[in-house]
């Protein structure tokens, strides 16, 4: 994790550094829940595209294996689904999924076209032995029928919403982690800069600061340079 307050205190002194005002709690947390979500999201897309070109075989400089290492922060492993009205309701927090499984049997995903198929083959008919499911949006359907219990599923799933929460005293507010709202990033910790960099890189539409965006970019861009090269 990443501690939300080190991250908005740094944004806070570079801001003040160059003059450019206050941003209050409000601002920095919709930035920074904004900042951690482009963040995540960016790890697929690199996965993607640092799969094709190959892993590097070296213990710590393995760009694959340290994407994954931060999405592995962020996978449920064997969650009991919900079984109501024939359906599996998915997790409120998906992001995306990963298996589906029946007891020790992995449940393999049908589109509706290829389930006509399946079921009208004696040889690929859904059995307790050769499950199949269908997803429709936050619920899957699990056949056969006879299936009503006990499946579980892998996924990723979205990073809790960050929240840097405070008490007014005299005006100002002040810094209350034991808030029961309170919520840090839940980033790797190697990403603090990089949070650091993209909010400020949105804060400078907030407060109409071009120079502060162009601050975040070129200190953003310096970093990705660097674990590139």
């Amino acid at each position: 994790m990443v501690s939300v307050d080190t991250v908005y205190q740094t944004v806070l002194a570079i801001l003040n550094k160059e003059n450019r005002g206050y941003m209050t709690p409000q601002e920095f947390n919709l930035l920074a829940n904004q900042a951690q979500s482009e963040i995540f999201e960016q790890y697929f897309y690199d996965l993607n595209q640092y799969n094709r070109r190959g892993e590097i075989n070296n213990e710590f400089a393995n760009i694959v294996q340290n994407i994954k290492e931060k999405i592995d922060l962020f996978k449920v492993q064997e969650f009991d689904l919900i079984y109501f009205n024939e359906l599996y309701e998915l997790p409120a927090n998906l992001y995306r999924l990963g298996s589906v499984q029946y007891g020790y049997t992995e449940i393999e995903q049908v589109n509706s076209k290829e389930f006509l198929y399946v079921l009208n083959s004696p040889l690929t008919a859904p059995s307790e032995s050769f499950p199949v499911y269908i997803r429709t949006n936050n619920t899957i359907q699990v056949y056969p029928a006879s299936i009503v219990q006990e499946v579980t599923c892998n996924y990723v799933k979205t990073p809790t919403t960050v929240n840097w929460t405070y008490k007014t005293v005299n005006g100002t507010a002040l810094y209350n982690p034991s808030s029961t709202d309170h919520n840090d990033f839940e980033l790797h910790p190697s990403e603090e800069v990089t949070l650091v960099n993209k909010i400020l890189t949105l804060a400078g539409v907030i407060i109409k600061q071009p120079d502060i965006t162009q601050i975040g970019e070129a200190k953003d861009n310096k970093k990705i340079t660097q674990e590139k090269s």
